[in-house]
């Protein structure tokens, strides 16, 4: 069945934008996943092509295996309600002494649906520390959708570049320490970041964006999501799990999937709107 939350637990996500730490699996099982990735990176010149981050679960059977896992979707359909949607997946990476960084945003800012009601569900495959650059969270900032704006910075790991058009309290902010194995919870409008990796370890998360069953699209067109508790609400096309890690199906399928995700995405870049 999975983990579940108490009200306690409900009442602070709802009151703070976030929950943390919550454990999904024991270190030696989240080893395990990581190791599968650095045979991934090592045979595909040692790093996740960006192109394949957009929806890794598409590609990699483990990783779709994780967006269904228990004790994840347990949690997550606490707070979001017994249907549930993934909406992406992609893993956030910083090697020893990267200087990549993430800008103060909020995740829902160009997602191009309906409502911002979903959430992040960042699992830690690796120790995330403030020294090699775990998120940090402005709590109680979840409520209303800001404005955003391009850094320029190519060194900002969001694919927009964006930054929260707004004043934001670092001496409010929360460091989410994460053993691996271990997830943190967070609204999709709370505003967070992260700051270089100036360490020697590795830090490194799979970012699940998980939206209600009831969500739709801005757009006109369907798009696809997967389903992952509950029942279907028909808003979107049923994404398919992948036969095999890159199987030349599943790259066939994900690249019609990609181009309509960038497409959608980038169009609400133009438009520079919050939502």
């Amino acid at each position: 069945m999975g983990m579940t939350l108490d009200p306690d637990d409900i009442a602070r996500y709802r009151r703070e934008g976030f929950l943390s730490p919550l454990r999904v699996m024991t270190e030696s099982d989240m080893a395990i996943r990581l190791r599968a990735l650095e045979e991934i990176e090592q045979s595909r010149a040692g790093r996740l092509a960006p192109h394949h981050n957009i929806k890794a679960h598409l590609l990699i059977p483990w990783v779709w295996d994780l967006v269904h896992h228990p004790e994840i979707v347990g949690p997550v359909r606490a707070l979001l309600g017994p249907d549930v949607l993934c909406w992406a997946a992609g893993f956030f990476d910083k090697r020893p002494g990267d200087q990549k960084y993430v800008s103060w945003h909020q995740d829902s800012t160009y997602w191009g649906l309906s409502e911002p009601t979903g959430l992040t569900a960042w699992v830690a495959l690796t120790p995330s520390m403030p020294e090699n650059g775990c998120m940090r969270v402005s709590p109680r900032t979840h409520h209303v959708p800001l404005a955003h704006a391009d850094t320029g910075d190519r060194s900002n790991m969001l694919p927009g570049r964006e930054i929260v058009v707004a004043e934001v309290d670092e001496a409010a902010a929360v460091d989410i320490r994460l053993s691996p194995g271990e997830m943190s919870l967070h609204h999709s409008l709370l505003i967070h970041g992260s700051q270089p990796n100036t360490s020697g370890q590795r830090r490194c998360g799979l970012a699940i964006r998980y939206i209600p069953g009831h969500v739709t699209r801005k757009s006109s067109e369907t798009g696809s999501a997967t389903l992952v508790a509950g029942r279907d609400h028909g808003h979107f096309a049923l994404e398919q799990p992948p036969e095999s890690a890159f199987h030349p199906d599943a790259l066939a399928r994900y690249a019609v999937i990609q181009r309509q995700w960038m497409r959608d995405v980038f169009s609400e870049f133009s438009r520079g709107t919050a939502s």
